[in-house]
């Protein structure tokens, strides 16, 4: 794939918007997690338009809400602002509690287009990559950085990797199976929860 200078200018305004932001909990700039992502994608079959899109994934989450989704649009079309709107767990603010929004986007992903699955899951593969590293660093204290804590993230990661479907993205969800697979193992004391549970609508 040619990357044209369209890419490069995503690329600046990625890091721009997300140039003061860190990893949640950890010392690790955030631009690591979306240069990460768009090198995810790429190499299992983006195009450029997707691959933008992989860049800016979460600046409507993060940076801006509907205006920031407007802005890209003017910026990088529909295609992109359309597959960037379909990777934003939430534009509002406060946010939704914690699972009603994990709920809501696995049900969405599940019925999502391809381009945007490829995006989200390229995502997902980043996370649970950089969780099992961090897990073999810090042990069980990792977990305190999530909202849904150990139960809800397992829960939320393995539930993804049932929603994802289509061939264009199926062997990015056997990565990710293989990876959330290793960690779910080294945390349970080398037994696999096939099924892990929801956690309680307590979390937020």
């Amino acid at each position: 794939m040619q990357l044209s200078p369209q890419f490069e200018k995503a690329l600046i305004y990625a890091t721009r918007i997300h140039g003061g932001q860190l990893r949640k909990k950890t010392r690790v700039p955030y631009v690591a997690h979306i240069l990460g992502v768009a090198a995810i994608a790429m190499e299992y079959g983006a195009n450029e338009t997707e691959a933008i899109a992989a860049l800016l994934h979460d600046a409507v989450e993060d940076c801006g809400g509907a205006t920031r989704l407007r802005d890209i649009e003017r910026k990088f079309g529909k295609d992109v602002a359309r597959i960037v709107e379909g990777c934003t767990d939430t534009d509002q603010t406060p946010k939704p509690p914690w699972l009603e929004r994990k709920k809501a986007y696995i049900t969405h992903v599940r019925h999502a287009p391809i381009p945007t699955k490829l995006v989200s899951a390229s995502d997902k593969l980043h996370n649970v990559r950089a969780i099992l590293m961090d897990y073999r660093q810090e042990g069980e204290r990792l977990w305190s950085r999530f909202n849904g804590g150990k139960q809800g993230a397992l829960w939320y990661y393995r539930a993804l990797v049932s929603a994802f479907s289509g061939k264009r993205v199926q062997p990015l969800v056997q990565e990710i199976d293989r990876t959330l697979t290793k960690l779910e193992l080294l945390s349970n004391n080398g037994v696999r929860v096939r099924h892990p549970p929801a956690p309680n609508e307590a979390a937020t």
